[in-house]
C-alpha cells in the first residue's frame, strides 16, 4: 500500500473528527449543522453542475438518491441530539464503531456468511469498547447518561443504512452529485427545526467562521477517502479510516476537557483495534 493512500485515509479520519468537534462546541447544534451544510452545498454546486450535466438519472437512480437524502437527514437530526446529550469523547467512538460492527453481524445472522476467529475477536473488542463508553459518569451532569450512548447507537444505525444506500446510489450518480444531494437535503431537513429555534442570527454572529470551516470540512473528509480508494483496496482502507475514533476521543479530552479521559481514550482505541482486525480478517 502506498504512503499516499495511508496519509489520505488518516487525513480523512482527522477531518471527520474535527468537524464533529466543531459541532459539539456549537450552541444550537441543528442550527450549526444547517449552516455548515448550506456552506457545503454552495461550495460543491459548480462541481455538481459539471457532473450532473453528464449524468442520466433513471427512475431507480432517483429512488436511491432520495432515499439516501432522507437517511442522511435522519443522521443529522440524531447527530445533533447525541451531541446535546453527551460528550464528544463518549458519543463519537460509539457512533463510529456501531456501523462496522453491524455489517458483518448482519452478514452472519441474515446471510449465513462465515466469520473467522479473528473476525469474532474484532467484534468482541468493538462491543467491549462500546460497553465501556456506555457506563455512567456521575461526576458531571450530562457527561455520561444513558440517553447519550443510545442516541450514539441510533446514529451508528443510520450511518449503516445510508452507507448501504449510498453504495447502490453510486451506480447511478457520481460521488460529487451524491454528496451535493445530501448537502442540500440535510439543509432542507434541518430547516424547520432551525426556524423554530429562533437562534439563527445569534448562532451565525457567534460562530460564522466555524460554520464556514465546518462546511468545508464535512464533505472534504469523505472525498479524501474516495481519492485514497484509487490507490489501494477498500478492504484495507475502510477499517483504517476508523482511526478517526481515536482522534474524536482525543479532541474531546484535550480540547473540551471532558471527564473520564483515560478510560474513554482506551475504549476508543479498543473499538478502533476491533474495527481494523474485523476489516483485515474479513
Amino acid at each position: 500500500m502506498s504512503a499516499a493512500a495511508v496519509l489520505l485515509v488518516l487525513a480523512s479520519g482527522f477531518l471527520h473528527a474535527v468537524w464533529n468537534l466543531l459541532t459539539k462546541r456549537s450552541g444550537d447544534k441543528k442550527t450549526f449543522l444547517w449552516a455548515a451544510q448550506s456552506v457545503s452545498a454552495l461550495l460543491y454546486l459548480p462541481w455538481t453542475w459539471h457532473d450532473l450535466a453528464r449524468t442520466e438519472l433513471t427512475a431507480s437512480g432517483w429512488l436511491f438518491l432520495v432515499l439516501s437524502v432522507l437517511l442522511h437527514g435522519l443522521y443529522m437530526h440524531l447527530l445533533a441530539a447525541a451531541y446535546e446529550a453527551g460528550d464528544l469523547s463518549q458519543v463519537y467512538p460509539i457512533m463510529r464503531g456501531t456501523s462496522p460492527l453491524l455489517v458483518p453481524l448482519a452478514g452472519v445472522l441474515l446471510l449465513g456468511e462465515p466469520l473467522t476467529l479473528w473476525g469474532w475477536l474484532g467484534v468482541l473488542a468493538i462491543i467491549a469498547g462500546i460497553a465501556l463508553l456506555s457506563e455512567t459518569l456521575p461526576r458531571r451532569p450530562g457527561a455520561g447518561n444513558r440517553k447519550a450512548p443510545l442516541l450514539a447507537l441510533a446514529v451508528g444505525l443510520s450511518v449503516a443504512a445510508y452507507i448501504v444506500t449510498d453504495k447502490i446510489a453510486l451506480n447511478h450518480v457520481t460521488p460529487v452529485v451524491l454528496i451535493e444531494a445530501t448537502n442540500i437535503g440535510n439543509a432542507l431537513v434541518l430547516l424547520p427545526a432551525v426556524l423554530r429555534s429562533g437562534r439563527v442570527k445569534a448562532e451565525v454572529r457567534q460562530r460564522k467562521w466555524t460554520m464556514l470551516l465546518g462546511g468545508a470540512l464535512m464533505p472534504s473528509g469523505y472525498l479524501l477517502f474516495l481519492f485514497a480508494l484509487s490507490l489501494a483496496s477498500v478492504a484495507v482502507l475502510a477499517p483504517m479510516r476508523e482511526i478517526g475514533t481515536v482522534f474524536g476521543a482525543a479532541l474531546g479530552i484535550a480540547v473540551l476537557k471532558e471527564s473520564g479521559g483515560m478510560r474513554r481514550l482506551l475504549s476508543s482505541c479498543l473499538i478502533t483495534a476491533g474495527v481494523i482486525v474485523l476489516g483485515v480478517s474479513g
